[in-house]
């Protein structure tokens, strides 16, 4: 895994070389083991590596086609490449063992046909110097990020953003809509960010650069047209596909191991390990404090079960707290989430694992979430609507009078909706801060609700209407949730310490497979049943039933205490800007520490991480 950088146009840049440098430099974190550049008439490129398959030195980066015609920058693994290297043999010789070299040389073959062979997480660039054309290309999924700016006839792009502020050719300003778009979600959602002119690519996409146009191409969506099939034959193909999925994501040249909550994903991967491939792996605990709420029990208990060689990383709560500045200081792009992952990534990369393999996404295909059951349950009841607004409305009201906090507001906007679909429902599931709410703290500037917008692009496609319900929420939470807060949190707080994450539910077989499958199949009982019956008598009654848990710190009595002093300058710096109201802020501030339940932790968090973030990265 790694980090890339580079700059398309060089004319009227000063010192291009020494600019990619400082942007590489800013990705240092991501490539510990090696630095390389390039520089040609319109285009400078650089990379840093975090060497996992082949560590020789022949296959650093830039790395160059025989002929010196081709130079590709690549973050990213190629599950298949050892498939593909077979497949190109009687076209090319290959000079090293690493997947480096198979997409160069299959990108020589297919052109970005060969996108539609990888099976992989990645983002790379790629400069033909004979065609003078730039690709800039991202996985399906939109595992591994990739940010560009483009202005005038200057072309800037990274693994980061924090590359892009390097390269002083990014002015550091906020986009005013997309800190609504946080507010609202604790993210911005691509292809936007946080900054104004810098953009997310995204997955399934890449750009065409050349000196006259910059053109933006989609390769794959998650979904195709299949044959509807009968029920053993669904659990065959998620048995077989996962299995597979997990076994390609296992090549390494380096030590790894695999997380392990105790819940039911990280356990089936953990499994399948064992059990299916007939393989050991190194399993990785981290729990905090030794309360009623810890998951480590329940991850021991798999461990002794498949044989792992298990390591219980138990840490206080003091020690998250005494490192959360170092975990701010890592966050390249804010997100109301994240810390988690940077200690869980910490004390993984202490064990000496270079690579880990992750259960997530597994809640996203297979129903795991409480809004697979309640949008379907909500829109059954459409006969609500029937009902004028102002009624609705005051009906909410009450609700809310009755019952204080976020679930009534949330149900009183869900009452206030012209339709129970999809595009309306979704959107306020998701929401951290209400409209409302958002509006008395920040100056309004013409936002449009990006979830919907997404859920309005989707809807264009004919058949992405003719799935499931349960596959359409499934594409909704990819969409969005798991590719604007999970895998980006993921990918940062894990390159923060130059640690691997491997995700074998997002397989895009795997994937392609869930988004057809029924909802009376998907669902039948419990979340995530048919998942569990894919694989029977693998994981124990104890596992399969047990309560969903997650993290449990103190975030509210912290914020009202020992990051009090933290908090409360971050809530002021962000009112002293033109766009916030200072009054409203502090309101919300009080509100929170007098117990409005309204008002949770969750709520005021990721004002403090947006303000923590621009002041450390120089926005006012």
């Amino acid at each position: 895994m790694c980090g890339i950088t580079g700059i398309f146009g060089l004319e009227g840049i000063e010192n291009p070389q020494q600019r990619v440098g400082e942007m590489t430099q800013a990705l240092a974190h991501r490539g510990p083991d090696a630095e390389g550049f390039f520089l040609a008439e319109n285009v400078a490129l650089g990379h840093r590596r975090l060497s996992i398959i082949d560590l020789q030195e022949a296959s650093n980066q830039p790395f160059f086609s025989p002929d010196k015609r081709y130079v590709l920058v690549y973050n990213g693994e190629l599950y298949n490449y050892e498939e593909l290297k077979q497949e190109l043999s009687s076209e090319h010789s290959f000079q090293t063992e690493s997947d480096t070299e198979v997409v160069l040389k299959a990108f020589m073959s297919w052109g970005v046909k060969c996108l539609q062979k990888f099976n992989g997480m990645f983002a790379f660039a790629l400069w033909d110097q004979q065609l003078e054309k730039l690709w800039l290309v991202r996985d399906r999924l939109g595992i591994k990020p990739l940010y560009y700016s483009h202005k005038g006839s200057n072309l800037v792009f990274a693994s980061e953003v924090r590359a892009l502020l390097a390269s002083s050719l990014v002015e550091r300003t906020l986009d005013q809509a997309s800190i609504q778009d946080f507010l609202t979600y604790q993210t911005v959602h691509a292809p936007k960010t946080i900054v104004k002119d810098v953009f997310m690519l995204p997955p399934a996409t890449y750009l065409e650069v050349t000196d006259n146009e910059v053109v933006q191409k989609e390769y794959w969506k998650p979904w195709h047209s299949v044959d509807s099939m009968p029920l053993v034959n669904v659990k065959g193909q998620i048995k077989e596909l996962l299995t597979h999925s997990v076994d390609i994501r296992m090549k390494a040249d380096v030590p790894f191991g695999a997380f392990l909550s105790g819940g039911i994903d990280s356990s089936l991967i953990v499994g399948i390990i064992r059990e299916y491939l007939g393989k050991s792996i190194d399993t990785f605990n981290v729990s905090f404090g030794d309360s009623e709420f810890s998951e480590a029990k329940y991850a021991l208990e798999v461990a002794n079960k498949f044989g792992s060689n298990h390591h219980e990383i138990l840490l206080q709560p003091t020690d998250f707290l005494e490192s959360l500045p170092e975990a701010l200081q890592a966050i390249d792009h804010p997100s109301g989430d994240g810390p988690n992952t940077w200690v869980v990534s910490r004390a993984t990369k202490k064990e000496g694992i270079s690579m880990a393999l992750s259960g997530l996404g597994g809640d996203e295909l297979f129903a795991g979430y409480d809004v697979f059951k309640r949008i379907p349950y909500i829109s059954e009841k459409n006969w609500i609507l029937s009902f004028p607004k102002g009624i609705r409305t005051a009906i909410g009201g009450a609700l809310s009078l009755a019952k204080p906090g976020i679930q009534s507001k949330k149900t009183t906007e869900i009452l206030e909706a012209d339709y129970f679909d999809l595009e309306h429902l979704y959107p306020i599931f998701r929401k951290v801060l209400l409209d409302s709410e958002v509006k008395r703290i920040y100056k309004s500037h013409g936002y449009q609700n990006r979830v919907t917008a997404i859920l309005q692009d989707l809807e264009q496609y004919p058949d992405f209407s003719k799935l499931p319900v349960l596959s359409r929420i499934s594409i909704a939470e990819m969409s969005t949730y798991m590719q604007n807060v999970l895998l980006r949190d993921s990918d940062q707080m894990s390159m923060a310490h130059a640690l691997e994450l491997r995700v074998p539910f997002l397989d895009h077989r795997l994937v392609e497979l869930a988004t057809q499958i029924s909802d009376q199949d998907k669902y039948p009982t419990t979340p995530k049943r048919l998942l569990i019956e894919s694989f029977p008598d693998l994981l124990p009654n104890s596992i399969v039933n047990r309560p969903k848990m997650g993290f449990v710190l103190p975030w509210e009595h912290w914020l009202k205490n020992d990051l009090r002093k933290m908090a409360v300058e971050n809530i002021e710096l962000l009112g002293s800007s033109e766009s916030f109201h200072a009054t409203a802020l502090h309101d919300l501030w009080k509100r929170f520490e007098k117990g409005d339940p309204s008002v949770t932790w969750s709520r005021v968090w990721p004002l403090i991480v947006l303000a923590d973030w621009m002041k450390r990265n120089g926005f006012d």
